[in-house]
C-alpha cells in the first residue's frame, strides 16, 4: 500500500463515511512488502531462479532453497 498524500487524506475527510476508502496507512506492513520484494529481486539475480520453470514442486522448492542459501553466504 502507497502512503497517500495530505491532500488525498483531506479530500476523504471532507466527504465523511462517503469518502471511499479509509485513510489508514500501516507503516510495518509497508516496511515488509518492500523488504519481500527486495529479497525476491535478489533470488532473482540467480539465473538458475530466474530461468528455470520446474514442473515438479520439489525441484523448485531445492533451487529456491540452494540460491537462499548462497544468498545468504554472500558477504
Amino acid at each position: 500500500m502507497i502512503p497517500e498524500s495530505a491532500d488525498q487524506r483531506a479530500g476523504r475527510r471532507r466527504y465523511g463515511s462517503a469518502g471511499g476508502r479509509p485513510t489508514g496507512f500501516g507503516r510495518d506492513r509497508y516496511r515488509r512488502r518492500g523488504e519481500v520484494k527486495r529479497t525476491i529481486g535478489r533470488l532473482q539475480t540467480s539465473r538458475a531462479v530466474a530461468t528455470r520453470h520446474d514442473q515438479r514442486a520439489c525441484v523448485c522448492h531445492g533451487t529456491l532453497t540452494a540460491a537462499a542459501i548462497r544468498l545468504r553466504l554472500r558477504p
